[in-house]
């Protein structure tokens, strides 16, 4: 009786999915390109310090360290480079290939970068008093009918709980490390072309001076059966830290330095004659 009840519920759950009331946002969907081929956080402006994020001094002095620091041949505040996952908002960079996959309860949205899957409930469930922070953050939504022609067009998404470090794109823009970041997203078809999708994202976070909201856009890639890569930071990754400097490793296995004049890494501890 137990199996059979649960099996009325399943039938029930699935006559309730009417895919027809939902957007057609299968395929395979990749960035739209901004002012400049780099993959900046907002688009409409070039890459570094004219972003012009509405930073407090105190990260807007990390910002331009970091910036500087690229400059010198560094690698600033990026922690990406360190294969430390990109999370969110920075994921919806899209710069690689991203699917999105809707179902009744949760709309997933899985990345080829860093292998980030998100999850936005949309069952009406309340964010947790607790969650455990991780890099794509815990993300609630719901959809929205804005042309009143009986299908859902828009999804808005409230993401929590983002785990750090993290940076808006790799030039180091910086959040607190409070971890405390809210992310709201608007995400919604183009009512000209069906495989353009946008994306406004609004960040409130206690690194800036008030809410920064940037518009995004995503292409749908015109292939019926898209090829999907595997992306391994780790694999090959030619970076090594030792302290707080970054140095590379070269073609024959010995390290090199990443910027002019920078210091050989601190070898007291080893055998001076094996150098």
């Amino acid at each position: 009786m137990v199996l059979a009840a649960a099996f009325a519920v399943a039938i029930d759950s699935a006559a309730a999915f009417d895919p027809g009331q939902f957007p057609d946002w299968k395929g395979q969907w990749l960035r739209r390109g901004g002012v400049t081929n780099q993959a900046t956080w907002d688009p409409s402006k070039p890459w570094g310090l004219a972003q012009e994020p509405p930073l407090t001094p105190k990260y807007q002095a990390i910002f331009e360290a970091s910036v500087a620091d690229q400059k010198a041949g560094g690698q600033g505040s990026d922690p990406s480079w360190l294969c430390i996952p990109t999370a969110m908002p920075r994921v919806m960079l899209a710069v690689q290939p991203f699917e999105i996959v809707i179902t009744p309860d949760t709309t997933y949205m899985m990345f080829e970068i860093f292998s980030t899957l998100r999850r936005i409930f949309t069952d009406g469930r309340p964010l947790p008093v607790k969650i455990e922070h991780s890099y794509a953050g815990y993300s609630i939504g719901h959809w929205e009918d804005n042309d009143g022609d009986g299908r859902f067009d828009t999804l808005l998404v409230e993401t929590r709980a983002i785990k750090g470090p993290h940076s808006y794109d790799n030039s180091g823009i910086p959040f607190h490390e409070d971890e405390q970041a809210v992310v709201k997203e608007r995400i919604y078809s183009d009512k000209a072309n069906p495989n353009v999708l946008h994306a406004e994202i609004t960040t409130f976070d206690n690194a800036l001076t008030r809410p920064w909201t940037v518009n995004r856009s995503y292409r749908r890639l015109p292939v019926k059966q898209p090829l999907w890569s595997e992306y391994i930071c780790t694999e090959n990754n030619r970076h090594v830290q030792l302290g707080n400097e970054n140095y590379v490793l070269s073609a024959d296995g010995h390290l090199m330095p990443t910027r002019k004049n920078q210091a050989p890494p601190d070898l007291r501890h080893f055998s001076q004659e094996n150098r």
